[in-house]
């Protein structure tokens, strides 16, 4: 293992297949009928191979499929090559070196795609999947919930029929998109629709402190479980503000790129749950750390995703399964996108629940030939 170094980074771009369109308070994250771009990595060490997966979402937050793409080849890989592969820690210490902070973390989703791949090729060489390379796992399943983030009432209605055919019983609204109240007559319809299944809202970022306030107060009574990014990310104040006076509980996403960012909030008292999201916090290096304060300071820990492809998904799925997170989470890709590249065993979700892959690394087989066919960008170190 100590002989096992990094001998060779390559970047993809891929187009994969939409299912539907998408969209949030930002804007339009999936198009039917528009190809959705990703860029995978795939890590050379010792004749073995790891594969990550970059999920750019200009809509969300600033890393580009450009940008992306060349940060990974023109910086972080170099960087990365002749290094231990085992050196997770120490792989994420270069990657700040290498793009350093600003507020917070730089670049967190380009990152992502490497520290993913490390993980991934280290568990390949143990023969064991990520959770067992940490010694962690405290769950085998991880309940999903479906995504609604409809126009109408009755659009709502047709999305949460489609989710509850498929076995899933809980329900992730996205607000922020309308006016106040087309928003709380949005969740009101799902709850209509769904009157005992969990419904937590998620507004990106979309209000100001009064406007989060009125709504918090409308959505008490439609029994909403949380009350997820109401405020712009950098609004400690704001944050702290509503922390005292909302009814629901407040979850942070975007506010939570770096753990040290967590130790903040937490110390100024201005948080009800930490959200886990891997590609967010620039990998599962980084995630554990802020999870494990997280849990430490006695938060609540719920998951997200980032429309991630089945190499997200599966990266996350071992995050959730560490923390023993337990309530529903968003990892939502598969409503959105088609994993076009992979080649064998992947994430299975049964009735609205994924099971933790097994396999070794993250337990997602990739066909090379497949990815070689989507993409329309390629580079090599």
């Amino acid at each position: 293992m100590k002989s096992l170094v990094v001998e060779r980074v390559e970047t993809f771009v891929v187009e994969l297949p939409s299912i539907r369109s998408f969209s949030i308070s930002g804007g339009s994250v999936t198009t039917a009928g528009k190809p959705a771009e990703r860029v995978l990595v795939k890590v050379t060490a010792g004749g073995l191979t790891g594969w990550g997966e970059a999920t750019p979402t200009p809509a969300w937050t600033y890393e580009t499929v450009e940008s992306i793409s060349t940060t990974i080849h023109h910086y972080l890989a170099p960087a990365l090559l002749g290094r231990p592969a085992w050196d997770l820690d120490g792989a994420c210490a270069t990657y700040e070196k290498v793009i350093n902070r600003g507020l917070t973390i730089g670049s967190p989703i380009a990152k992502s795609a490497l520290d993913i791949a490390l993980h991934d090729l280290l568990g390949r060489a143990l023969g064991v999947s990520v959770g067992v390379v940490w010694g962690q796992r405290r769950v085998d399943r991880i309940k999903l919930g479906w995504i609604v983030a409809g126009q109408t009432p009755a659009e709502v209605r047709q999305a949460v029929e489609e989710g509850r055919a498929q076995g899933y019983q809980a329900y992730k609204v996205k607000v922020g998109l309308h006016d106040e109240a087309t928003d709380v007559s949005v969740v009101a319809a799902v709850r209509e629709a769904a009157p005992d299944a969990p419904i937590w809202v998620d507004a990106n970022q979309a209000y100001t402190v009064d406007g989060a306030l009125r709504m918090a107060r409308r959505l008490v009574d439609l029994d909403v479980s949380a009350f997820e990014q109401p405020l712009p990310a950098n609004d400690i104040t704001g944050l702290r503000r509503l922390r005292d006076h909302s009814p629901l509980p407040v979850a942070l996403d975007e506010s939570l790129r770096h753990p040290s960012d967590m130790a903040t909030f937490v110390k100024l008292d201005a948080v009800d749950i930490a959200i886990a999201k891997v590609q967010r916090s620039g990998g599962l290096t980084l995630s554990r750390r802020l999870c494990q304060l997280a849990e430490d300071a006695g938060l609540r820990i719920m998951g997200s995703g980032l429309t991630d492809t089945d190499l997200g998904f599966a990266a996350s799925l071992h995050l959730f399964a560490a923390f023993g997170v337990d309530t529903p989470v968003d990892l939502n890709g598969r409503q959105f996108v088609h994993s076009a590249y992979v080649g064998g065993s992947t994430v299975e979700v049964v009735d609205g629940t994924a099971l933790v892959p097994t396999g070794p690394g993250l337990g997602v087989e990739v066909d090379e030939d497949a990815v070689r066919a989507l993409s329309t960008a390629h580079w090599s170190l």
